[in-house]
């Protein structure tokens, strides 16, 4: 695999990660912008010869090194802002499922539909199919449905475990005795991987998160057949 692609941002599959990325963009050309702006202005500043030994004071200049650091922090601060309430701001869900981290597997709970508990394991090595990623896959997966509202809460039932997927952009500690939400609303159909990102304990690797994006024709199959 290339560098350049270990360095980047896994493909987008909801509009959270799309706009973070977006967001991470902008600020980064920003960075840039300004960083070639100074380096100019330090490098001239040493190479040139102009000496003014009555140079008191620069109203204008202050004035302008002032006011552009905050119109820029403003370009900055807006998208932001305005991403941490899309994070937050969930409207009718169409589902709400329930994850329950343990050492050191998860549990998920369909309980505002149908009564339906899974629990997920590693798969072991031995058991793998030859399509399926080693210390990633799972016994039973999350089945999801695409194009659609969902809420996800998380808790704990022992330490602090964290359900975090990359590719939506999602990371939701679980904490015991605590709920968290997050949303999901996911574009294509397939299947996405994530790992518990907090340090949970010794089999801490061996909690892996796999969510298989299924149409609403299958997950409604899928609910009756459970």
């Amino acid at each position: 695999m290339p560098t350049w692609s270990t360095l980047s941002f896994q493909d987008g599959n909801s509009p959270l990660i799309e706009q973070l990325i977006f967001f991470h963009d902008q600020t980064i050309i920003i960075l840039i912008i300004i960083t070639i702006i100074v380096r100019y202005i330090i490098s001239t500043t040493f190479l040139n010869k102009f000496i003014n030994r009555y140079l008191l004071e620069r109203q204008t200049t202050e004035l302008l090194w002032t006011i552009l650091p905050a119109v820029i922090l403003l370009f900055i601060a807006l998208p932001s802002l305005k991403i941490l309430y899309l994070i937050d701001e969930i409207n009718n869900p169409l589902l709400t499922i329930k994850a329950i981290g343990h050492q050191w597997y998860w549990r998920y709970e369909y309980s505002d539909i149908k009564n339906i508990e899974i629990e997920s394991y590693i798969k072991p090595t031995n058991s793998l199919e030859k399509n399926e990623f080693r210390l990633i896959e799972v016994d039973n997966r999350v089945i999801l449905p695409i194009k659609s509202r969902i809420r996800i809460l998380v808790t704990s039932s022992d330490v602090i475990h964290s359900w975090t997927i990359p590719s939506l952009g999602l990371k939701i500690d679980g904490t015991p005795g605590r709920l968290n939400q997050g949303r999901l609303n996911i574009n294509r159909p397939g299947i996405i991987y994530g790992q518990c990102s907090e340090i949970c304990g010794a089999n801490h690797r061996f909690i892996p998160i796999v969510v298989e994006r299924v149409s609403i024709n299958q997950f409604i199959n899928w609910l009756n057949s459970n």
